[in-house]
């Protein structure tokens, strides 16, 4: 919680920042933007030490800030929270248990993403992404509130990239797909990366 309560906080300097950016009259040409934004996951994880284990279908929401800084290519920085993890049969290994469980891994994620425009409402976006765990557990049963095994197996932060597509109306309204790829270690010495796809709606203003 600890780890939640500051990324949350540096999230809240940096979208009041953008506010005062916002209100900057140099700026009125290119103007930032705002927005919410929520999906769905499709979360695993890659790499030699596990076997390709099932996907943990899970949800992401948060907010984000355009900063525009050409008529084509603009910064874009979000602050999400995203239902990680994936499914296996995990009899022993390095989470301990015996059958079909769902390991719940969730972080906050703030991507800092390039942006470029290919045409009007249509953009790609590629970044950085740094993200911060705030849940860890073993759940046996993912329909139940049994069968919850809380764990600190993963580390707390996590590097990684972010790379996208995004289609956005006049109205504000925007489809957005993206892929997460962990670059860092889930797990201390253990290759373990997070790999999540991700299909949003959002709406900007």
């Amino acid at each position: 919680m600890k780890n939640l309560f500051k990324t949350l906080s540096a999230a809240a300097l940096l979208f009041a920042g953008a506010t005062v950016y916002a209100q900057d009259p140099s700026n009125t040409n290119m103007s930032p933007s705002f927005g919410v934004k929520g999906g769905v996951n499709f979360a695993t994880v890659t790499g030699d030490d596990f076997d390709s284990p099932d996907s943990r279908t899970s949800f992401h929401v948060g907010l984000l800030a355009e900063f525009p800084l050409a008529e084509i290519f603009s910064l874009q920085v979000e602050a999400l929270y995203s239902g990680q993890g994936f499914k296996s049969d995990v009899n022993g290994g390095i989470f301990g248990g015996e059958g079909k469980v769902e390991y719940q891994l969730d972080y906050i994620n703030v991507p800092v993403l390039a942006k470029v425009y290919l045409i009007e409402g249509l953009s790609i976006e590629a970044g950085p992404q740094f993200s911060f765990k705030v849940n860890e557990e073993i759940d046996a049963d993912a329909n139940a509130d049994g069968g919850d095994l809380d764990v600190n197996e993963a580390e707390d932060f996590e590097f990684g990239v972010a790379a996208g597509l995004t289609f956005q109306t006049k109205m504000g309204l925007f489809a957005t797909g993206r892929y997460n790829l962990g670059i860092t270690d889930v797990v201390k010495d253990q290759d373990i990366k997070n790999s999540v796809f991700q299909i949003g709606i959002g709406y900007k203003f």
